[in-house]
């Protein structure tokens, strides 16, 4: 066959239009035959389609049709955020011109980890990564702030706690709420430092007071993890209280800022953050309360000093002489080698929206949480676990088991016309929104309660499957 034509170069957009056709095309099909924000079936029935949508993965001899085939198929078993009764996860829908500017950077692939790979793009994260940091940590301090962009809020917690330990000489422990997402404990294991200390959060939220007790007890280098939007609850805990207890205990603080951190950006709720420009180490994540495709976290540092402890040499991507000679080192920028772009998605939402749209859309969803809370408060069937502090609600059947609950969900995501998640609370599981989406309207929210309203009804007690 004939060379298959690239995404970049002189016929690049030539190349690319027809299938962008293609694509939207199948886009829309495949979201026309799902119907709902997920595909019914269940698992099983899923499986099945997709096999048979896919047939032979890899061929002897290609498929012109492949494409069509393949994009159709990924929309009707897919799980749309975008959908309005899908409210499930910390799994936003991407604003269109964040999608689009990710289609940018793969038709170029810049890599960032040398310098000619990625000249404009190095700039450009530079750019950001330093507005971010200010934004987050502001210019006032005693050290010159910064940011890497990471994978998430995973990778991002790591790097924390990476970067804790060597700016302790080799060894520091961590001491985390209950709260705290497992991200956290685990980098601990992948790091070899010493058993994490789980402070109770029974509350939803770290205790000033009960971390000024474990604090006392321990010695050693530190490192306390508060969190700045739960998974479960989007519950934020007392920053400037417990960064108060590590000043006097001389405790580094990291807050996990990956879902409520954008609450920056509101004007309105940006105060609940107050306390989250003392800590050491921020994580960010923007593919939750921020609308870009995945793959879209960052860390902030108060002390750009701290990222030294990443410098790592390679002659083919950051000789010396090359660097006296003025070619930026982005080896240090990351524990990843090659790097995609994701850059300029976030560059090109923050220079389209500003600081005001971002607010704008951060106060919709938050306005959608309280909205649909009161939703359920009045509604005699159900019961609210208590105000929403982002925009996560958790509630649950009235009189029902935990069996009944999981088995509401579970029949919802079945049917796939309703996606909820699910979080345990005081000894109670319940029903998680998690509202992302700003075009979600009244109508919508009324109708996801009445969908679990509906399926609570069709179930026996004490008959649910499992």
């Amino acid at each position: 066959m004939s060379t298959p034509p690239f995404a970049s170069g002189p016929e690049g957009p030539h190349a690319l239009r027809p299938l962008l056709d293609t694509v939207l095309e199948a886009l829309d099909t495949g979201a026309r035959a799902r119907g709902g924000p997920l595909p019914a079936g269940g698992p099983e029935a899923v499986a099945a389609r997709t096999r048979a949508a896919v047939g032979d993965v890899l061929p002897d001899q290609g498929d012109p049709h492949a494409l069509r085939t393949l994009v159709h198929a990924f929309a009707e078993t897919a799980a749309d955020p975008a959908h309005p009764l899908c409210a499930a996860h910390l799994h936003c829908p991407p604003l269109a011109v964040a999608t689009a500017a990710d289609l940018a950077a793969s038709a170029l692939n810049p890599s960032l980890d040398s310098w000619d790979q990625a000249p404009g793009a190095s700039e450009l994260e530079r750019l950001l990564t330093a507005t971010l940091a200010r934004e987050i940590h502001g210019s006032g301090g005693p050290g010159k702030p910064d940011s890497l962009i990471t994978t998430g809020g995973t990778e991002a917690n790591q790097l924390a706690l990476l970067l804790a330990r060597e700016a302790h000489g080799g060894s520091v422990r961590l001491v985390y709420g209950t709260n705290a997402h497992h991200s956290l404990p685990r980098a601990a294991w992948l790091l070899g430092l010493p058993e994490p200390v789980a402070v109770p959060a029974p509350r939803g939220t770290l205790d000033p007071d009960a971390l000024d007790q474990a604090l006392t007890g321990l010695t050693g280098p530190l490192l306390v993890a508060a969190t700045a939007g739960t998974t479960d609850a989007g519950y934020i805990d007392p920053l400037h209280d417990i960064a108060a207890r590590c000043t006097t205990h001389g405790a580094r603080l990291h807050v996990d800022a990956a879902y409520g951190g954008s609450l920056l950006f509101s004007d309105r709720h940006r105060n609940m953050l107050t306390g989250l420009d003392t800590a050491d180490t921020v994580t960010l994540d923007l593919h939750k309360l921020g609308w870009q495709p995945v793959a879209a976290g960052l860390l902030a540092v108060r002390d750009a000093h701290d990222l030294a402890a990443l410098r790592q040499h390679a002659d083919y991507l950051n000789a010396d002489d090359d660097t006296e000679a003025g070619l930026p080192d982005l080896l240090g920028r990351s524990l990843r080698t090659t790097r995609r772009p994701d850059v300029l998605k976030l560059a090109v939402t923050l220079k389209t929206l500003g600081r005001s749209g971002l607010g704008t859309l951060v106060d919709q969803v938050c306005a959608h949480a309280r909205h649909f809370a009161d939703l359920v408060d009045a509604h005699p069937g159900f019961e609210l676990h208590a105000p929403p502090v982002i925009s996560t609600v958790l509630f649950r059947p009235t009189d029902a088991t935990d069996t009944t609950v999981a088995a509401v969900r579970r029949a919802l995501l079945t049917d796939g016309r309703a996606v909820l998640g699910r979080a345990r609370l005081d000894g109670w599981l319940w029903l998680k929104a998690t509202l992302l989406n700003p075009a979600t309207g009244p109508d919508d929210l009324a109708a996801l309660l009445h969908l679990a309203a509906a399926s609570r009804a069709t179930l026996v007690e004490g008959h649910t499957s499992r």
